[in-house]
């Protein structure tokens, strides 16, 4: 009786329409694993050209591909608003590249400014300077595994001025200039 109910179960009909189906199943996933791989290509060859991707256009890396491209062509108001976009979103080890990347404009934009005497444009350097400086130190926060962080990190230190500009750091409210207070009490 029991050899009689395994044959019912996997008759030779039975076994051919399951294996007609396995083969529809794994073509339809062939073709949509294909059709996948193009998209992908064409989303790499858009972001490398900088244009907008036709495919993928609110996703993490188009946003991060379309920001480093603007800050690569020294567009960095433009980078710099879709990088924040970026900060709260993605895995750690994205959130500290996006820092890592800001970091790096504001870096780059001090290395340009810089090479006057003039107050005015010193003043301006520690603020980028200051700013980059930030931006790595949450990098490492994010991924402290990160030496090209670091790197740049070090780099920034050596350049900041042991006694920094008051009103001039990490917070967002300008420090209190304390100039017209006299020594000792009345």
């Amino acid at each position: 009786m029991k050899l009689t109910t395994i044959r019912h179960w996997f008759s030779v009909k039975k076994i051919t329409i399951l294996l007609v189906l396995t083969a529809l199943a794994s073509g339809a996933g062939l073709a949509y694993e294909l059709n996948r791989i193009r998209q992908i290509e064409a989303f790499n060859l858009a972001v490398s050209t900088g244009k907008n991707p036709q495919t993928d256009k609110q996703s993490f890396e188009a946003k991060y591909a379309t920001a480093y491209w603007l800050a690569k062509n020294e567009r960095f108001k433009e980078a710099t608003l879709l990088y924040s976009q970026l900060t709260q979103k993605g895995t750690l080890s994205q959130r500290a590249a996006v820092q890592h990347n800001i970091g790096n404009m504001f870096f780059l934009k001090a290395l340009q400014v810089s090479g006057g005497n003039d107050s005015k444009i010193r003043d301006e350097v520690e603020y980028l300077l200051m700013q980059a400086h930030s931006s790595y130190k949450q990098a490492l926060k994010a991924d402290n595994q990160h030496w090209g962080t670091r790197r740049n990190l070090d780099r920034v230190i050596t350049l900041l001025p042991e006694n920094p500009t008051p009103g001039v750091g990490d917070s967002d409210t300008p420090g209190l200039i304390l100039g017209n207070i006299p020594n000792g009490l009345p």
